[in-house]
Order: C-alpha cells, then sequence, then structure tokens
C-alpha cells in the first residue's frame, strides 16, 4: 500500500473493537488513541489476508488452519490428521508496507499437531514474516516466505526461552554495522509461559532500522534487511533483476505447527 492511501485509511477507517470480554490484560491500545491506528483484522472473517500453504496453490487455506473463532484470528489443527514434511502455512496481508509500527496481541494454546522429535523446535513457536513479497510470489514447495521473521515464542513452564527474536528465511541482516548471516539471534526479552495475552511490535522503517518490542520494551534492532544470495530462493529473486536491499512488503502470519490466536493486528504509518 502506497504511504499516501495508508494515511488517508488511517483517517476514514475506524478501528474494529473487539468485545470487552475478550479485551482484558495489559493492552497497547491504552498507550495511545485509538484513531491513529488501523485494524487488519475485523474479528469475522479472512477478509484482507491470503493464505499459502507449502505443497499448495495460493489462496488454499489447508484443513481449515487458518479460521476466526469467537471473534479470533486462530491457528488451528484440530482438522489435521498428520503434519507432513515442512508443511507450515503463512497468512499473507493483500497489501505491501513500507514505514509503519505493528503490533499484535497473540497467544498460545492447545498441542503441536506432531509428536515427532524432529519439530520440537515448533514447540510453541509462530512468527510474523516482514518485508515479503505477496503471496504469489512463493514458489509451490517453498516452506518460507522470503523475509524477516519476527519469532513469536513461548515457555515451557520452566526454562526461559525469549520470543520477539530474528530468523531470516532466504535473508541476511546487518547489526552494529556488521553483516550477520546466522539464521536466528536470540532477543533479550523475558519468558512468557502458559496461554497468556502477549503483545508484539515492530517499528519497521524501510530505508533504517527495524525494532521489536514485546509488551512496550524493545528487545531486538537491526538493520538492512537484505537477500542472502547463497540462498537458492535468493538467487532466484536476484538473477529477476530484483533489489537486494529489502526496503518494503507485505506481512504474514506463520503456522508452524502449534495452535496460536491473534485478537488485535493493528497498523500505524510512520509517514
Amino acid at each position: 500500500m502506497q504511504s499516501s492511501k495508508l494515511a488517508t485509511l488511517i483517517v476514514v477507517t475506524s478501528i474494529f473493537t473487539l468485545n470487552a470480554c475478550q479485551t482484558g490484560g495489559n493492552s497497547a491500545s491504552e498507550q495511545s488513541s485509538s484513531n491513529d491506528w488501523v485494524s487488519l483484522f475485523n474479528g469475522k472473517d479472512l477478509t484482507g489476508w491470503t493464505p499459502k500453504f507449502k505443497g499448495f496453490p495460493v489462496g488454499v487455506n489447508y484443513n481449515n488452519t487458518f479460521r476466526v473463532e469467537n471473534g479470533l484470528l486462530t491457528v488451528s489443527y484440530d482438522d489435521w490428521e498428520t503434519f507432513e514434511e515442512k508443511q507450515f502455512g503463512h497468512l499473507f496481508t493483500n497489501e505491501s508496507y513500507r514505514n509503519y509500527r505493528l503490533r499484535i496481541e497473540y497467544r498460545f494454546i492447545g498441542e503441536q499437531v506432531t509428536q515427532d522429535k524432529k519439530y520440537a523446535w515448533a514447540f510453541r513457536n509462530n512468527g510474523v514474516m516482514l518485508h515479503s513479497p505477496p503471496a504469489e510470489y512463493m514458489e509451490l514447495e517453498q516452506p518460507f516466505p522470503m523475509s524477516a521473521e519476527a519469532q513469536l515464542l513461548g515457555g515451557n513452564g520452566s526454562d526461559e526461552r525469549t520470543t520477539g527474536n530474528l530468523c531470516s528465511p532466504t535473508t541476511n541482516i546487518v547489526q552494529k554495522g556488521k553483516l550477520v548471516t546466522q539464521h536466528c539471534v536470540n532477543s533479550n526479552s523475558k519468558t512468557y509461559h502458559g496461554d497468556q495475552w502477549v503483545w508484539f511490535e515492530a517499528e519497521v522503517s524501510g530505508d533504517g532500522p527495524i525494532k521489536h518490542f514485546i509488551n512496550g520494551e524493545l528487545v531486538f534492532e537491526y538493520d538492512e534487511l537484505q537477500v542472502d544470495p547463497k540462498d537458492p530462493f535468493g538467487k532466484k529473486w536476484l538473477d529477476q533483476g530484483n533489489p537486494m536491499k529489502l526496503t518494503q512488503g507485505h506481512f504474514s502470519l506463520q503456522a508452524e505447527t502449534h495452535p496460536i490466536q491473534f485478537r488485535r493486528i493493528e497498523i500505524r504509518s510512520l509517514d
């Protein structure tokens, strides 16, 4: 979406407000005027979003995984009998964004769809994929979109486990002036156990830093999101004449084997 269009939407679009029974706990909406934010989730259906699952064409919501239940955008595995190899899914925004502040309220629920030990890392593991090409750009068997993944993690009840981390499918970042090619880098957040609601926020500048916040606290920061030329999907992107530095794009919510719910997804222009 162009910045002028987004600014217009901010003026003319009212924020979708959930029922009082759903809005308990700490709320980022108390920290700023609701008129500054545009809701990207209407609380009723997936209007404005497009699913893409590995092994399926764009638009196929495999096994009704992404759904709206009781006003909550839910990643559910109730209709899955088995989990095939890397059958991850992503729910993309239909619009593209550049300079913005994104905030998402999430909580993990239930059990993983698979008990395969090789997916133990995906226990209470999900993500928000930033600065991605549109869903249509993903290849049929591509498991993750090219993006900066703001990783959302839940605790196991005892061990420490940070959230708001950074993973980099088909990308690299610059941090403190140095190129970082490590796939995942941890934040300095606290651990959030159980099914509690947590606020994730990202402050995204097309030409500058990207910052991750958890419950209002800055936990991670980096610069210059760029395509990894050594990755096969990245090489194809660059061979097509696309730029190495990613300065705008869509974002998506993951379905990565563990059920999760979102009750607010809001964006505010920084232009």
